[in-house]
């Protein structure tokens, strides 16, 4: 359907927009240590809802709170399913009364206005039932429809809020399919269990009253007897259906995983030649697969079997009685034809019943990840009381950053910052250099709030960012990564997200700062031109240039640089370390970079070694104290033909 579809592409576009931060976490993690263990879903979405829980989870869609027209429209909708059953079980009464006006032997009748007004009302009656029931749906649609929209878009703003470790543990094709069956589920339970099963409860009803009321209780008895075997039946085949149901899914989420992962990875698959071995793990996932299905296909004709022989063994005994009420003249024509619609009407009902139930059961173990999904709670949250985060006017648009022994760690066992202090003042430049694993990436994710320190703060303006809402926080931040992950969508697009609603000249003056708006005119489409998934029709130094233009364009008060030059080469990040400078002016920047070139004109480098400062101060003085900074400069300058050490 279009709305999943749509949730489809909203959340692997969730999946790239999370993709920049993501990569240099991976990164921290990888240094580090820390493993996740394989799994198609996060712990949190494995835990299982019961049947009322989850019915409890979708009443407030069904009967919003705040929404008059929705509680008018589903009341209006109620009388229209009960009018249409209160029809639908009439007509057999006038059918039969017509057959024993038409029977030679039947009641004293006037020859023709009898039988034709009958016939006219037996006309009337069935399209007031079809009506009834067409007008039901009519006027629920809006109502099913709307809640399917808000559960669908709480779900992706709720995927917006959970915190990028949920995000880092989760597989985008496992997700997918969570969330499309999730909504797939809730608009069958919404469609059947309002209007199917509660209209077929009711005409069961009226059918055994009337019944015993035209006959007697015999009849009724058997009829009531029948459906209490058969709905008990059904429930109890039906909840090992629904174990099934659920390895089925379980093992439709890892195939799905492991088909979208491989496809995503293509180019890593080519580079390797593993097509095959890709090819091999998904078959064994589609392998579990077919069999979950076999079972669950051959568990439902087992289901139907049992559902036709309650059924026809209740027709066959009312059937004999009412044979027998012929033979003794306590029966017409008309009613054996009248019990004998009943019992055909109500076979129908019954029958779809068991489907009904079945769709339903499905319906709401389908919805039972989704609800789950839903229910996991936001690791980074703003305090109830949290304010803005205030700009500091005496200082101009730049804001004082300051670490204040700050101590972090991915996992509890696992240390990646040991109380790390220092301060950038309002304007400043710092730069922050190491060894790989030393826990530079890690800085600017906490500075940016992905995750909360473990211990000691930091502060903006003097203000803990613990203590301010995380929209203000990333606002007046902007960070331009190593790895940069565009949507697949055009130049003008990507530019134009790090401040949606800028005109185009806007746009453009970005990318002229960035150094990209003349290779942009060059191109056939110009800014109109599709940078494909990822961005991947484009070089890495292109992407990394538009990826500037975007944070140029969102003027940031704070600007995080984590190794924006790394994909460029040595003209082109000449000239982009020369738009950076301008851009930083008057801005508080801090720098993460591995090639010491691009931090030479630091206000101030702190050299981290396994999760502290081992030195710090300017580049003339760190090469003059001769240490680790020191060292590393060597190493490259014969390498990249850097001015060597000097010799004293």
């Amino acid at each position: 359907m279009a709305l999943e579809s749509r949730l489809f592409r909203m959340l692997i576009q969730a999946d790239r927009l999370s993709k920049t931060a993501s990569s240099c976490h991976m990164r921290s993690m990888r240094r580090s240590s820390v493993r996740s263990p394989p799994a198609v879903l996060p712990p949190a979405l494995q835990v299982q809802r019961s049947t009322l829980q989850t019915v409890t989870a979708l009443l407030p869609y069904l009967w919003p709170a705040r929404n008059i027209g929705a509680r008018i429209r589903v009341v209006i909708a109620l009388i229209f399913m009960v009018l249409a059953k209160v029809a639908t079980v009439y007509v057999p009464v006038v059918y039969g009364r017509i057959i024993d006006a038409l029977t030679p032997h039947g009641p004293a009748l006037a020859p023709y206005a009898v039988p034709m007004l009958l016939i006219l009302g037996y006309g009337l009656i069935r399209l007031s039932a079809a009506a009834f029931g067409e007008l039901r749906d009519a006027v629920f649609a809006s109502v099913s429809q709307r809640a399917v929209r808000l559960l669908a878009l709480r779900t992706f703003r709720h995927l917006h809020a959970v915190s990028l470790r949920f995000h880092l543990d989760r597989q985008t094709g496992g997700m997918s399919r969570v969330i499309d069956r999730g909504v797939t589920g809730m608009q069958s339970v919404l469609r059947l269990a309002v209007f199917n099963i509660v209209p077929t409860a009711l005409e069961l009803a009226m059918v055994t009253a009337i019944i015993w009321h035209m006959f007697d209780w015999r009849y009724a008895a058997i009829t009531f007897v029948a459906v209490v075997v058969y709905i008990g039946f059904t429930t109890a085949l039906a909840s090992r259906r629904g174990r099934y149901r659920r390895t089925m899914n379980d093992t439709d989420n890892d195939a799905s995983t492991k088909a979208l992962d491989s496809l995503l990875n293509y180019e890593t698959v080519k580079y390797f030649g593993n097509e095959a071995h890709e090819a091999q793990r998904y078959d064994h996932a589609l392998a579990r697969f077919e069999r979950a299905s076999v079972r669950v296909q051959v568990s439902l004709n087992m289901l139907n079997i049992g559902q036709a022989l309650i059924i026809s063994a209740a027709l066959t005994l009312i059937m004999l009685l009412a044979a027998a009420g012929m033979e003794d003249g306590s029966m017409t024509v008309g009613k054996f034809v009248v019990v004998n619609t009943y019992l055909i009407q109500l076979y129908q009902p019954l029958n779809f019943l068991g489907i009904v139930y079945m769709t339903i059961k499905q319906g709401l173990v389908d919805m039972e990840q989704m609800f789950a999904l839903l229910r996991v709670e936001q690791e980074i949250a703003d305090k109830p009381a949290a304010a803005a985060l205030a700009a500091n006017l005496s200082e101009g648009s730049a804001g004082e950053v300051v670490f204040q022994d700050v101590q972090f760690g991915y996992q509890p066992n696992r240390t990646i910052l040991k109380g790390v202090n220092f301060t950038v003042p309002a304007g400043g430049k710092l730069a922050i250099v190491g060894p790989t694993g030393a826990g530079k990436s890690t800085i600017s994710r906490l500075l940016f709030r992905f995750y909360d320190v473990t211990a000691g703060r930091i502060l903006i303006d003097g203000q803990d960012i613990r203590d301010v809402t995380q929209d203000s926080l990333r606002a007046a931040i902007g960070v331009v990564p190593q790895d940069t992950v565009l949507f697949n969508d055009t130049i003008r697009y990507n530019i134009g997200y790090g401040r949606p609603g800028a005109s185009q000249p806007e746009i453009e003056q970005a990318a002229r700062q960035a150094q990209v708006h003349d290779f942009v005119l060059k191109l056939p489409d110009g800014y109109d031109t599709i940078v494909g998934e990822r961005g991947l029709k484009l070089s890495g130094g292109e992407k990394q240039r538009v990826a500037i233009a975007r944070t140029i364009l969102k003027d940031p008060r704070i600007l995080i640089l984590d190794e924006a030059t790394s994909a460029l080469d040595t003209r082109t990040e000449q000239d982009i370390q020369s738009a950076l400078r301008a851009v930083a002016h008057r801005r508080t920047t801090l720098v993460i970079a591995h090639r010491l070139s691009t931090v030479v004109d630091a206000d101030e480098i702190i050299v981290l070694q396994d999760g502290r400062i081992a030195e710090r101060g300017s580049h003339a003085a760190l090469l003059a104290a001769g240490g680790l900074y020191a060292r590393m400069w060597t190493l490259q300058a014969a390498e990249q033909n850097l001015e060597p050490l000097p010799v004293t």
